[in-house]
């Protein structure tokens, strides 16, 4: 999971919200056990070069849940060759067998690329999307 974290950091450019303050190992133990939260890592040889995490989200208007993807990066040296493409597969087959209805997934305008991967698997849906800061204690 922390070589995962590693590649999420160098795909995004984003080191330091990956790795700067990552959860102690019992942490991760617990999520990677826990019921809500898939993660798949593919690697040649001792290498992870594809990563991608979800979370499975129980629905209360009928008995089923959805899952979203939230994170999905291949390394550079290893794009276009079916990597990413197969991570979906696998999380298809994992929301096939946990009864999920749909997997969800967002992309950032630009991003041509991961828009072009979620084209070719799915169905487009234009939204919108809001960041909403929980309360300040003091």
């Amino acid at each position: 999971m922390r070589e995962v974290l590693s590649l999420f950091g160098k795909v995004f450019d984003e080191p330091e919200t990956y790795s700067a303050k990552q959860p102690s190992d019992e942490y991760l133990c617990n999520l990677l056990a826990s019921t809500s939260f898939i993660a798949i890592a593919v690697h040649d040889g001792a290498e992870v070069v594809g990563g991608l995490t979800a979370y499975v989200l129980p629905k209360f208007e009928q008995a089923r849940s959805e899952i979203y993807i939230y994170d999905l990066a291949v390394a550079e040296t290893h794009r276009r060759r079916g990597v990413a493409t197969a991570m979906i597969e696998k999380l298809q087959e994992i929301a096939s067998d946990l009864g999920a209805w749909v997997i969800f997934v967002q992309a950032d305008y630009g991003d041509d690329p991961a828009i072009e991967l979620y084209t070719k698997l799915g169905t487009r849906e234009e939204v919108l999307h809001f960041d909403i800061k929980p309360s300040q204690t003091d």
